[in-house]
């Protein structure tokens, strides 16, 4: 296989990463059922579809060569797969980086699996659907995001994009690839750092029996090992480290880990870091942290959810940090593995939140549409140290005149405070909050004076103000951010009436950065305010309120930016007035 001739080549689990792998994308036979009739026409048993398409990318986007926008309640998918029939007690994994929305497959006529959910990882076993020499894999992807009970994100509900919502995406638009592994293999891992000890837990999930065996190492240098024996389906192993790198905000330091369970291997990584919440502040390796954060919507011009090149996936984490952030809030949409693998690798903080618009939070039946989906993107994305927080909402708005209903929220976040107890959980970010660790508000007045002043008396030792307090009430004594604000309005082409943002756009570049930072020193300077989140990176579509243009090109000299994030927060003080 040359890695060379095929669209994102590299292997998308990093963490997770085994010798024998094949990568599925490239030009696949595809067709688009307008009339949602393939199954009654049987089009699982086709070994041709008229149209072709480049996986990863989905259909809407130019990378994928079909470039077509309207609404497609069914995609077909068809593959030929050259394989060998399993000589050596060998299994075949077949791996989904992310379809939107419902997913059918079928290997050689006979159904394999199905998964709901367009933003979590999927997998099936087909061993015993293989045949020896060519295989005919189908998919079908079905995608109703009007329906009221599928999270769509940013996803237009409109024929066009308008305002902040964007082009759709359907079907498949993460790498699809193979694996084989023996008769025994880990399933999955769970990472748990001691700082203080200076050790790191592995839980594994197996199948079969064996011995486990890890080994840790720092820059090729081994820093411990150990087995253990397993007799059930979980093993648990802790390992002494001789070395210690703690990772930190922009110091991404990882070590190696290897595994083997048998005669399965698997390449992995690990940071050692952890998160508190003390009183108002967030803590990072026991030191209060500001964060410095940017809302990063994970859009692109050419491959709308799925990112050209791994390179332009790390583009966007260094854009962002040159322009003196040091993390982001990744916005409705759940980022792929090998995006988070790079803000691991830099020391990039990031709160991960579900693409929860276009779900009904008055209905009790959206919990059966929003849980099982968001339990498989906390495993997944578990063990990647950049990850500070969940979000599993944003902005859980009324429908309809129907208020949402506050035990979707309230099960969620307590799901996930019971699968994860190391970070922090932002039930709904900005409104309307039920139950949180975080207090967190959206606030996009534009005007540096007013904005103050909306948060004077917290800033002396009152209470603080909430912009929606006829619905909720703020959490005394628990940290506060303010995780969206700014979106200032600067279009770099000629004026639209399509063109979108906040407020009133600035006349001069000087005039926007005063701005800029006249609302960044607000929190900043506040020493009971834990953090920002600026909107936004880069523009999107029509919506031109980035830094950077859509295209990411800098509207602007970053350096003066830098300066203004950059600079020492009040909430990072020597910790003497620590609640």
């Amino acid at each position: 296989m040359d890695l060379r001739t095929i669209p994102r080549p590299e292997h998308p689990r990093p963490q997770m990463e085994r010798q024998h792998w094949t990568n599925l994308n490239g030009e696949w036979n595809f067709y688009i059922d307008y009339g949602d009739s393939g199954k009654d026409r049987k089009l699982y048993n086709n070994t041709e579809l008229p149209e072709r398409i480049i996986v990863p990318f989905c259909p809407e986007s130019k990378c994928s060569g079909v470039a077509k926008t309207d609404f497609m309640p069914a995609v077909w998918y068809q593959k030929t797969l050259m394989l060998k029939k399993d000589l050596n007690q060998k299994r075949f994994l077949l791996h989904f980086g992310a379809v939107d929305y419902e997913c059918s497959v079928w290997l050689n006529g006979e159904s394999v699996g199905e998964h709901r959910g367009g933003y979590s990882s999927f997998s099936f076993d087909i061993t015993e659907y293989v045949r020896e020499g060519e295989n005919n894999l189908v998919v079908l992807a079905r995608d109703d995001l009007r329906c009221g009970l599928q999270p769509r994100g940013k996803q237009s509900p409109a024929y066009f994009s308008g305002g902040c919502n964007y082009t759709r995406t359907t079907g498949i638009w993460q790498t699809v690839w193979l694996e084989e592994v023996p008769e025994s293999y880990i399933l999955s891992l769970q990472y748990y750092p001691n700082v203080a000890e200076n050790s790191l837990t592995i839980k594994a999930k197996v199948q079969g029996s064996g011995v486990l065996e890890a080994r840790a190492s720092y820059e090729g240098r081994d820093c411990g090992r150990g087995q253990v024996q397993v007799q059930g389906q979980v093993a648990t192993l802790t390992l002494s480290l001789t070395e210690s790198h703690l990772w930190e905000a922009g110091k991404g330091r990882l070590y190696d880990l290897e595994l083997t369970f048998g005669e399965d291997c698997i390449k992995s990584y690990f940071g050692m870091r952890e998160i508190q919440i003390r009183g108002e502040k967030v803590l990072l390796n026991g030191e209060p942290i500001f964060q410095r954060l940017v809302l990063d919507q994970g859009y692109y011009p050419d491959g709308i959810y799925t990112a050209p090149s791994e390179e332009a996936l790390e583009k966007d984490i260094r854009l962002s940090m040159e322009a003196g952030f040091n993390g982001a809030r990744l916005h409705q949409k759940i980022f792929e593995p090998r995006y988070l693998y790079h803000c691991d690798r830099l020391g990039y903080l990031v709160w991960e939140e579900h693409a929860c618009w276009g779900l009904d939070y008055s209905r009790p039946e959206a919990l059966k549409a929003f849980l099982p989906e968001w339990m498989e993107v906390m495993e997944r994305d578990f063990n990647h140290p950049a990850i500070v927080g969940w979000c599993p909402f944003n902005e859980t708005w009324d429908v309809n005149g129907r208020k949402q209903d506050e035990d979707l929220l309230r099960v969620v976040y307590k799901t996930t405070k019971l699968y994860d107890t190391t970070r922090p959980c932002i039930d709904t970010s900005g409104s309307y909050h039920v139950i949180t660790d975080i207090y967190d508000l959206h606030d996009y007045e534009q005007d540096p004076g007013k904005l103050a002043g909306h948060y004077e008396d917290f800033r002396a030792g009152g209470e603080l103000q909430d912009t929606h307090p006829q619905r909720q009430t703020p959490v005394k004594g628990i940290p506060v951010m303010i995780s969206e604000y700014g979106g200032i309005r600067w279009d770099t082409g000629a004026a639209g009436e399509r063109d979108w943002g906040y407020g009133e756009t600035p006349r001069t570049e000087e005039e926007f950065l005063e701005r800029y930072k006249g609302l960044t020193d607000v929190f900043l300077d506040n020493p009971r305010i834990s953090g920002f989140c600026y909107t936004q990176l880069y523009d999107v579509e029509q919506e031109v309120n980035g830094l950077y243009t859509y295209e990411r090109e800098p509207k602007f000299d970053m350096e003066p930016f830098r300066a203004v994030n950059g600079r020492k927060a009040a909430i990072e003080s020597d910790g003497s007035d620590m609640a």
